[in-house]
């Protein structure tokens, strides 16, 4: 597939295991695109610099730039515990005072803020936790870990650990949606839509070949990547997600996080 008969359309997706049923497939349903793999802050980057045509990004990002339309009903999304996202707290959550951010993550890193403001009203101080870091390697009084890093229970022990997912629930009853394909508005993009969607289905439908092909090489069992997949994540992005979506931004407004003035563009998307 190309954009104009001339170059390959430019396809960005996170590599992770929770993106893998996005993805399941795609090199068939686009013969001749590039599919490039990354986390997603680099993803997010790439498709603001032009070097992507579309991606998932992390949804925080679509707040940022109004240019930015949201392609696509198939997101990464939970209805509560997710795993792969967690704040780890050496102290009580209302007595943090500086926090490491995971730097593959830019949704997170917003959530984790924002649940931390609202909920205790503590604004730390903040530092980057490099990609491939361990938590040993920073003194904050919590740390954000995200993707298949997350999976893995860690050595230190922590005071408490929240489950950013299942705390989101618990505080708004809503799904909460972690990334989404985004793509610059006005783009011609063909069936690529259709495409992603296709793709979604085929994955959704494969949880099990795909476990047993990614548990391996994140050093996790069959089932732990079966169940994370069946029962962590959701990737359909429906009514109730897309209220989860708006809350978020209307938070992430208000706490300074994305700037005012940028409307949430749904192009064939469920309605709220």
């Amino acid at each position: 597939m190309t954009d104009d008969g001339s170059r390959p359309v430019r396809v960005g997706a996170v590599n992770y295991l929770n993106s893998k049923p996005l993805i399941e497939g795609l090199d068939e349903l686009l013969p001749g695109a590039d599919l490039i793999l990354d986390y997603p802050s680099r993803l997010a980057d790439d498709l603001a610099g032009g070097l992507l045509d579309v991606a998932l990004i992390p949804s925080v990002e679509v707040f940022r730039d109004p240019d930015y339309e949201i392609i696509s009903d198939a997101c990464v999304a939970t209805h509560g515990p997710v795993l792969s996202v967690k704040l780890y707290s050496r102290v009580p959550m209302g007595e943090v005072r500086s926090v490491a951010l995971d730097e593959g993550s830019r949704t997170s890193a917003a959530l984790a803020l924002i649940m931390l403001a609202e909920r205790y009203g503590v604004e730390p101080d903040i530092e980057p936790l490099p990609l491939g870091s361990s938590v040993e390697s920073t003194n904050a009084d919590a740390v954000l870990l995200i993707g298949d890093r997350a999976i893995h229970a860690l050595d230190e022990s922590f005071v408490t650990t929240w489950d950013l997912g299942e705390e989101w629930l618990a505080w708004t009853g809503l799904p909460f949606v972690f990334a989404m394909w985004a793509a610059p508005s006005g783009r011609d993009l063909g069936h690529l839509e259709e495409a992603l969607s296709r793709a979604r289905d085929r994955g959704v439908a494969s949880f099990d070949e795909i476990a047993r092909r990614e548990a391996p090489i994140l050093s996790i069992t069959e089932d732990t990547a079966y169940c994370y997949l069946t029962e962590n994540l959701d990737y359909h992005l429906g009514s109730a997600e897309r209220r989860g979506l708006i809350l978020f931004h209307e938070l992430a407004v208000k706490l300074g996080l994305a700037p005012e003035g940028v409307d949430l563009v749904f192009r064939h998307c469920t309605p709220a």
